[in-house]
């Protein structure tokens, strides 16, 4: 049996296998920071569920075998000394399975228990020829149906309460078995299709491939993590189903399964050269939500939208480059509708998080800033910060290029008003002596900390002071590791390894500190941040963080907005001519 394979390997302990608009993956990963011996698929349908345990089992004795597991984006496989499996995606909701030699494979349902209201019930569909597992916890149907060989054993089957449920599948005369699983909802046809295994994974192949040279024609040995970053987005991309009103990038298919308000910013500009459509999409998923204030939901996913946060408004400082690396510029139409959504959310930080007779608005908790636990919270949470005021800044300069452009001069002038109105105020009430400082917004006490947070006004670039532009890079220096970005200070009292926002790097902010450096001269200081951070991932991965001091990979290990960010820097980095 000869595999085809393409593309990057991986480990699935980091990365989960999967394919563009699917709402599973297969991977060990079964719950936050909880990895099960064997693989599972794994929906995120009503969130993350683990549903079906996929086990590599001796032909004769039924004892769990050992395997190597690789995987690559068109396929994954248990190889054995008796023998090999394969998996590839056919389509977003179904998998074929191949297997030969001396391996069967046992399909069981991940929970045992089967009550009323949870777990997988599990029966033979005769007018299908097939078996089901129905998930309560998904609501969703999967179905295995054997193409060749035979059910070695069915177990549990209608059967109650706690029990093993599930197939074994074998082979027969000449040493092969095939199956498909498929994920639906209440019916669907049976299971048939005139594909070969092979032409499943060089169509799997050529899938990925045209991504990849849509998102990133650039690569080259210089950059060697790209294609690998491709992956972790193009997987993590699921079709519009319940909430999710647009294809979207998920965060991961891990248990970071949603599209929180300012990651999906990043994925768009990642997306916005080569993929420009999905790139709009991702930009735009999170206003279909908008709210009758104009904010923005915390987070969006299969089956719940959050509306008890919010996150920081980037989305002017996101758009402005969006516009830029688009190949096309947006028409009148998406550009006036955009403009009213920006507006709304900006108005919603002018009016609902801003006190009468305040010029600058305030967070009402760290998780409002994406930087949930960072120091500059500890004294009080209800707080003005000079991040915040820096990234609505840019929106409100943002919203007068947009209202000049659709020729509604009067509004554009209002914003412009607003904007220089902000920073006077940034400027005379949170720059004390050589530091920015955060206020509390009852007890109008003010303080500065080692947080990285308390120098993100960097991202005003251009529009900084060049006296207060070198006071933060020069600051920004002293949080650089061999790795990256540190997001506190490592010699702070208060600096985790894996704290989080207390010391791990992380992508957005490499990203928008070193956009800020650049637009405000500081190219030097900007090629090192982005240097070292592609030199981190291309060692370590994509995680949702790292270490500082030791660049390990921390918490969800297949982020996509680290991936973006990867592309974003790396891509730039070429278009600079770096080798």
């Amino acid at each position: 049996m000869t595999a085809v394979r393409s593309g990057p390997a991986f480990s699935v302990h980091d990365i989960p296998f999967s394919t563009h608009g699917s709402w599973f993956g297969i991977s060990p990963v079964v719950a936050e920071k909880t990895y099960a011996e064997d693989l599972h698929l794994v929906s995120h349908q009503n969130g993350m569920h683990a549903v079906l345990r996929l086990t590599p089992l001796l032909t004769g004795s039924g004892d769990r075998a050992e395997t190597r597991i690789e995987a690559t984006p068109s396929l994954l496989s248990w190889t054995g000394e008796s023998g090999r499996i394969d998996l590839a995606y056919e389509t977003p909701d179904t998998v074929r399975l191949r297997g030969s030699g001396g391996l069967d494979l046992g399909i069981f349902a991940a929970a045992q228990d089967l009550t009323p209201f949870s777990g997988t019930y599990f029966f033979r569909d005769p007018a299908a020829d097939a078996h089901v597992f129905t998930s309560y916890e998904t609501g969703r149907r999967y179905r295995v149906t054997v193409l060749s060989g035979a059910v070695a054993e069915a177990a549990g089957a209608q059967s109650l309460a706690g029990s093993d449920r599930g197939v074994v599948t074998t082979a027969v005369a000449d040493g092969s078995w095939e199956i498909a699983v498929e994920e639906f909802e209440a019916a669907r046809p049976s299971y048939a299709s005139s594909a070969t295994f092979d032409g499943i994974v060089s169509s799997a192949c050529s899938s990925f491939a045209q991504f990849v040279d849509a998102a990133a024609p650039w690569r080259s040995s210089a950059t060697p993590a790209a294609e690998l970053a491709a992956y972790v987005v193009w997987s993590a991309t699921v079709r519009p189903t319940g909430l999710v009103t647009r294809p979207g990038v998920l965060m991961s298919k891990h248990w970071m399964d949603k599209v929180w308000s300012w990651d999906h910013c990043f994925n768009a500009l990642a997306l916005a050269a080569g993929c420009p459509e999905l790139a709009k999409d991702q930009f735009a998923l999170p206003f279909d939500h908008q709210d009758s204030a104009g904010a923005l939901p915390d987070s969006v996913t299969h089956s719940e939208v959050l509306y008890n946060f919010v996150k920081p408004p980037i989305h002017g400082w996101a758009h402005g480059h969006l516009r830029c690396r688009l190949p096309e510029p947006p028409s009148s139409t998406e550009l006036a509708d955009t403009y009213d959504r920006l507006a709304r959310w900006t108005d919603f930080w002018l009016t609902a998080r801003r006190v009468e007779g305040s010029a600058l608005p305030h967070y009402q908790h760290g998780n409002d800033s994406g930087w949930d636990n960072a120091t500059t919270f500890d004294p009080e949470r209800v707080v003005v910060t000079a991040d915040l005021a820096a990234f609505l800044i840019l929106q409100l300069w943002e919203l007068a290029a947009l209202a000049g452009e659709l020729g509604r001069a009067n509004e554009a002038d209002r914003w412009m008003r607003a904007a220089h109105a902000a920073q006077s105020a940034l400027f005379d009430e949170l720059w004390v002596r050589d530091r920015f400082v955060a206020r509390g917004v009852e007890t109008g006490a003010t303080w500065s900390s080692d947080s990285l947070l308390d120098l993100m006004p960097i991202v005003l670039g251009e529009h900084l002071p060049e006296e207060i532009c070198s006071i933060l890079a020069d600051r920004i220096k002293a949080h650089l590791t061999p790795h990256g970005l540190a997001t506190e200070l490592t010699t702070s009292p208060h600096y985790l390894a894996d704290g989080y926002w207390r010391g791990p790097i992380w992508a957005p902010a490499t990203v928008l500190i070193e956009d800020g450096l650049r637009r405000a001269g500081h190219d030097r200081l900007a090629d090192d941040i982005g240097a070292r951070f592609r030199t981190l991932c291309e060692a370590h991965g994509f995680a949702e963080n790292f270490d500082a001091l030791t660049g390990t990979g921390l918490r969800d290990r297949a982020y996509t907005w680290t991936a973006s960010s990867y592309l974003l820097l790396a891509e730039a980095h070429v278009r600079r001519g770096g080798a």
